[in-house]
């Protein structure tokens, strides 16, 4: 311990805010990424990201960087987890906080800026390498997202207003990176009585139109408020090698 005038040294660090922005989108998770215009790792791919002001929080600077690059704005984003490997950051020691968040891809229009040359939704299962330890915060966020799709109806958040269990399933098998038994899969998701069956079919599909549905809000924020478990029987485990 020591007096203000020698801990200079303690404030030498940068802090960063990085986003996580999961969307789903036929039947495919995807995250949000930019291709980078700066260096340090100019012209890679990375999370949308940047340096926290020094005249504000951490939870407006992410919802003002998450902005700035993607144009996306009025995204709720819930705070992960903190990286702060030494050397994380070739210029210097930087920690960063990431988010993440969840989106209906179809409600919003990406507009890449300031350091973002690109911003491109990209198939979690197509991510290759990203900059800096990018990968390892998405894998942290992927991991949360795996936990809350068992303990939360999450699938309010990412499908469309109607949709068709074969649509639902999908997504929990996209998050799962698992293959789900389709009747064990309907007769559980039925069971709770969270979805409303709007005596209505698909139009202008090629095979036999299917059920349409919509989530039951009040059943929704119900179950939300009791607790919520979603275990299904897995038929197969599917692996994502560049996940780790």
């Amino acid at each position: 311990m020591g007096t203000m005038e020698n801990l200079d040294h303690f404030f030498k660090s940068a802090f960063t805010v990085d986003n996580v922005i999961f969307g789903f989108d036929e039947g495919d998770l995807k995250v949000l990424l930019i291709k980078r215009g700066e260096e340090p790792y100019e012209g890679q791919w990375g999370l949308p990201g940047y340096f926290v002001n020094e005249n504000e929080d951490l939870d407006y600077a992410a919802n003002r960087v998450l902005k700035q690059l993607t144009g996306l704005q009025n995204v709720f984003l819930e705070q992960v987890a903190t990286f702060g490997d030494v050397n994380r950051h070739p210029t210097g020691r930087v920690i960063t906080v990431a988010y993440f968040s969840l989106i209906k891809i179809n409600q919003y229009t990406i507009q890449p800026s300031s350091i973002a040359n690109r911003a491109a939704w990209i198939s979690i299962d197509n991510v290759e390498e990203l900059a800096f330890d990018h990968a390892e915060i998405l894998r942290a966020c992927f991991n949360r997202l795996k936990l809350l799709v068992r303990t939360r109806p999450v699938g309010f958040e990412l499908l469309p207003r109607k949709f068709t269990l074969t649509e639902l399933q999908h997504l929990y098998e996209a998050i799962l990176e698992t293959d789900l038994d389709k009747r064990n899969f309907r007769k559980k998701i039925l069971s709770m009585n969270l979805l409303i069956d709007l005596d209505e079919t698909q139009e202008g599909v090629a095979h036999r139109p299917a059920r349409l549905y919509k989530f039951d809000k009040e059943k929704y924020d119900e179950l939300l408020a009791e607790g919520f478990s979603f275990e299904l029987k897995e038929s197969r485990r599917k692996m994502v090698e560049h996940m780790g």
